[in-house]
């Protein structure tokens, strides 16, 4: 196949794996080669690069053995994210937070990492932040920027994401779009690309960066009517952006709030754990949009199937370093009539704030009523179970996630995700209504029609 020529980028990372061998074949890959693909992908390689671009990244490094990973371990401190290189939707990838867990996962992960170094990185639990750019080797167009609900650890595929970010800073904008052109030029990109930020103490780090599409490019594309496909296929047959009439920097941002929210099919798979974490799980996502927040997001959750009944009783487990932030939550569920029902160290804590609780034991070998008769005699309209994040005790719920998610009752493992469905379902305000996408992205106000639950 030699001087064919092969597009790459709009295949995923497994498309983005195939770069190398392509090119060995004789192919002719349009979009920056298995150069570019190495710069991103090579730990090393990126890592001289982003110092070479003056980007801010978390500290970490490649290793090959046991040792090597626990020293990086130590010099950075725990938590750290481990995860082999060239993966696709996060597969192995795990945070860990001791040197037992350490020593555990890269004795097990020599097969996953297939020859290749593991990664070893701080895990800085701050706002994660996504762009999708098109670059042309000059220019770089960033149609918008995205900002994840939940905190970074959790797989992108898996977060629900918000658009135009809701808290960056002017400065932290400015950043993000500086960061994003020098990375688009410096790893030799033509055509699309896609970055993720993490915001910890105020600043903007670099977490990765793929020489390639996301699933997120049509999300973007539709609500800011930027068509990044189009114009990163012009790129890749050598026009640039400016011969097409696009300039570089961040788009103008259309005054409408995009909510992209993930869906899981967890029902349809027996015995997976249905914990968010950097592995991604999702199966397929969807798209509310409303010139307002809260409708947005309201839309979203409706049509993901994660939107909490009005009144619905609510179970809630929470692993202790959750409880404290879970507190204005918990309140505010009571107060709009949720009915709260509680494992034995959650109730505790319930009762501790005067707010009426059922307590239900987990333990399934301590009698009857425990969570699962909770679950599955319906007593429960959702379901908040989050996890410690050790290996070990992220098997301690499995069975609540199990037993919520084959009787799709929302369940919700992540304190960030479980706040804003609370916030939502809680939110007193006027009833939501639908138009076509067209009329919202055009600016136009035509005669509503109401949401109902499960129909956007």
């Amino acid at each position: 196949m030699a001087d064919t020529p092969v597009v790459f980028q709009f295949g995923g990372q497994t498309a983005v794996n195939l770069a190398e061998p392509l090119d060995k074949a004789g192919a002719s890959l349009l979009g920056g080669g298995s150069a570019s693909v190495d710069l991103a992908e090579d730990r090393r390689l990126f890592e001289d690069l982003v110092v070479r671009l003056d980007i801010p990244q978390p500290p970490g490094a490649a290793i090959l053995t046991v040792d090597q990973a626990l020293t990086i371990a130590h010099r950075v401190g725990y938590p750290v994210l481990v995860r082999p290189s060239f993966v696709l939707g996060g597969w192995g990838m795990e945070i860990v937070h001791d040197d037992e867990d350490l020593t555990s996962y890269v004795s097990s992960a020599s097969d996953l990492a297939a020859g290749r170094p593991i990664l070893v990185d701080k895990y800085l639990e701050g706002r994660e932040i996504e762009v999708d750019a098109v670059c042309d080797g000059e220019d770089v167009l960033i149609p918008g920027i995205m900002e994840h609900v939940e905190r970074a650890g959790v797989h992108s595929g898996d977060s629900i994401a918000i658009y135009p970010p809701p808290s960056l800073t002017e400065k932290q904008r400015a950043d993000i779009v500086e960061y994003t052109r020098r990375l688009g030029v410096g790893l030799g990109v033509r055509g699309l690309f896609n970055v993720q930020y993490v915001i910890y103490r105020d600043e903007v780090y670099v977490l990765e960066a793929n020489p390639r599409s996301s699933r997120t490019i049509p999300f973007i594309s539709k609500v800011t009517e930027v068509p990044m496909v189009d114009l990163a296929t012009r790129v890749l047959l050598g026009q640039s952006l400016r011969e097409q009439g696009w300039q570089g920097g961040l788009h103008p941002e259309t005054g409408l709030v995009a909510v992209k929210a993930p869906v899981f099919s967890m029902s349809k798979l027996p015995q997976v754990d249905t914990y968010l974490g950097p592995e991604m799980k999702s199966t397929g996502e969807v798209m509310g949009v409303d010139w307002d927040g809260d409708q947005a997001m309201a839309k979203a959750l409706i049509a993901a199937g994660t939107m909490i009944p009005k009144q619905a009783p609510v179970l809630l487990s929470l692993a202790d370093r959750d409880k404290e932030e879970a507190l204005p939550m918990i309140r505010a569920l009571h107060k709009a009539g949720h009915p709260l029902l509680a494992t034995e160290g959650t109730a505790r804590m319930i009762e501790g704030l005067g707010l009426p609780v059922r307590a239900i034991t987990k333990r399934l070998s301590e009698g009857h009523p425990n969570v699962l008769d909770a679950i599955e005699q319906g007593w429960v309209g959702a379901v908040v179970n989050t996890v410690s994040g050790r290996r070990g005790p992220l098997k301690d719920g499995f069975q609540i996630r199990r037993a919520a998610v084959e009787r799709r009752i929302p369940c919700f493992t992540s304190i960030d995700t479980a706040r804003v469905a609370v916030e939502v379902a809680t939110r007193q305000g006027e009833e939501l209504r639908a138009r076509p996408l067209a009329e919202y992205v055009a600016g136009r106000s035509l005669p509503e029609q109401p949401v109902q639950q499960g129909v956007v």
